[in-house]
């Protein structure tokens, strides 16, 4: 009896070492593909460079457009896992500046935006799904409403019309009502 429960120990002992090398595996592999650069990642490092930006603007629903442009310069960073973009120019007279990092979730299949800038003090954070079809992706997220100091909702499309053309639209939620906030049409420089 004694020598049949050590084999049972025995036997236990090597299904458990088996089934922890193989979760290890398992986990091990998981990683590996969630931190390597995919097709989507190598899709945004053809957008790195510097591109000229043409900018409306609207203040609120119904506003006449406001227009300045802007440079960008995009470059992938952290062995090419993330794409951070730096914008300098002019916004309603005054001095601009922001910076964004784009991602792709390799687990959860999104693109993760964040946005800061000098004309706020909040970040700005979107998720969204990329249509290969119609080379655009659609994000949704929050942002501070600085008239109320609550979060409202944004949308952003951004469309790849060309290897040296891409167009952002973004809109707000204002009363309940989604109205067009900005569009910039972006043209690589050479």
């Amino acid at each position: 009896m004694k020598k049949l429960a050590v084999t049972a120990t025995a036997v236990l002992f090597v299904i458990n070492s088996f089934t922890a090398s193989a979760q290890a595996q398992d986990q091990q592999k998981a990683w590996a593909d969630y931190m390597t650069p995919g097709e989507v990642h190598k899709m945004m490092a053809k957008w790195d460079g510097k591109w000229k930006e043409d900018v409306t603007f609207w203040m609120q629903p119904g506003a006449a457009p406001t227009k300045s442009t802007a440079t960008c310069v995009n470059k992938m960073v952290m062995g090419g896992r993330y794409q951070q973009s730096t914008h300098t120019g002019n916004m309603m007279g005054q001095p601009f500046e922001g910076q964004g990092t784009l991602a792709w979730d390799n687990a959860r299949k999104i693109l993760i935006s964040t946005w800061i800038d000098n004309m706020g003090t909040g970040i700005m954070y979107m998720e969204g799904t990329w249509d290969e079809a119609s080379k655009s992706a659609t994000m949704k997220g929050k942002t501070t409403d600085p008239m109320t100091g609550k979060e409202m909702d944004v949308k952003q499309t951004f469309t790849v019309v060309n290897d040296n053309t891409q167009k952002m639209e973004m809109y707000m939620t204002h009363e309940g009502q989604e109205f067009k906030t900005m569009e910039i049409t972006f043209t690589r420089t050479k």
